[in-house]
């Protein structure tokens, strides 16, 4: 087992599965954070336990994915880990404490009276700070973090940028569409009017973001841009940006007609190719333009013992999830069960 740990392709291949668990974490977790984003802009108390109702039986699943690719980026690619985790402290910190009151607020909510609105806005606030944060820490790493003698050599504000305050909003745009689109999805009647209303503020704010970040990145970053601009990349990703004006479009004109799912999916493939301008730009690092994955990897020793737990864990993750989503398909309802028949 060792000696297959020694390959070049091994750290390749763990590093592709931290970028699977980021991925679905980001596509998954997105939803419910969407939800929370969009909750307070609800018109009626009725939309919010609907809202609510609908991500309460699959968002600590979706969480489960952050802590999964947290672990293996420490586990596989410690080099990665030290250097990084000093760098964003700071928004880590937030983000999870915003996630932490997200979690409360599901539960607290359910029995408060007097003082639900608190737990409502603890909810959105906890959503729209943890969302912020991941913005922050995607610009910190667009545009790489300093380093001296393979340690972090900045401060502890040193994540913070133009780059990332735009990133944090594009991301705020996104995750809203996403959670737009899961209600389209889940709920019927009012609910799904506001949901589709949003949905329309949630295209503009994520096409514009998405074009400033593309204009702003290589402009703070030359690196980037010259790894975009250079060849082959700049044939590979030429059709990119057309296909996701041309998904963009598509979302605008169906928000109100079509099948209910498109919009979800049509935000997810905006996210996946945004995921591929990001590949392009920090690859093959696992700290930028500092650290490759093939000098951040671990000894093969641990790389051994980490295949194995993927080997085990990851098929359970994943049939965990999907047996959730499964069990609760159909549309939300506020009743005992939480859901109506399957449709």
């Amino acid at each position: 087992m060792i000696e297959l740990m020694q390959g070049p392709h091994v750290p390749l291949v763990f590093a592709a599965v931290a970028a699977f668990c980021v991925t679905v974490y980001v596509l998954a977790d997105g939803l419910d954070l969407g939800v929370g984003i969009v909750f307070l802009a609800a018109p009626r108390e009725e939309d919010r336990d609907l809202m609510m109702a609908s991500i309460e039986p699959v968002w600590d699943g979706n969480e489960t994915w952050l802590v999964m690719g947290g672990t293996l980026l420490l586990a596989a690619f410690p080099a990665g880990y030290y250097v990084l985790l000093p760098a964003f402290y700071l928004p880590i910190m937030f983000m999870l404490f915003a996630l932490i009151f997200r979690g409360i607020a599901f539960e607290f909510r359910l029995q408060a009276t007097r003082f639900r609105f608190l737990w409502d806005i603890a909810f959105s606030a906890g959503s729209l700070l943890a969302t912020l944060c991941q913005g922050l820490i995607l610009g910190g790493l667009i545009e790489g973090v300093p380093v001296k003698d393979g340690l972090f050599a900045g401060g502890p504000f040193s994540f913070f940028s133009v780059l990332g305050l735009l990133c944090g909003v594009g991301l705020v745009g996104g995750y809203a569409l996403i959670g737009a689109g899961w209600l389209i999805w889940k709920t019927q009647g009012p609910t799904q009017v506001f949901a589709r209303e949003i949905a329309h503020a949630a295209v503009i704010l994520t096409a514009v973001m998405m074009a400033l970040v593309s204009a702003w990145s290589p402009l703070a970053v030359p690196e980037v841009a010259a790894r975009w601009f250079a060849l082959p990349n700049l044939a590979l990703l030429a059709p990119v940006p057309l296909l996701t004006a041309f998904v963009l479009v598509a979302l605008w004109r169906g928000i109100w007609e079509g099948p209910e799912p498109r919009t979800l999916l049509l935000a997810l493939a905006v996210f996946a190719l945004g995921l591929v301008g990001l590949v392009v730009s920090l690859w093959p690092y696992v700290v930028p333009r500092t650290v490759k994955v093939w000098d951040g990897a671990a000894d093969p020793q641990t790389l051994a013992f980490i295949a194995v737990g993927l080997v085990i864990i990851l098929p359970v993750v994943l049939s965990y999830q999907a047996h959730a989503y499964w069990v609760f398909r159909g549309k939300t309802t506020v009743h005992a069960s939480g859901y109506g028949a399957p449709h």
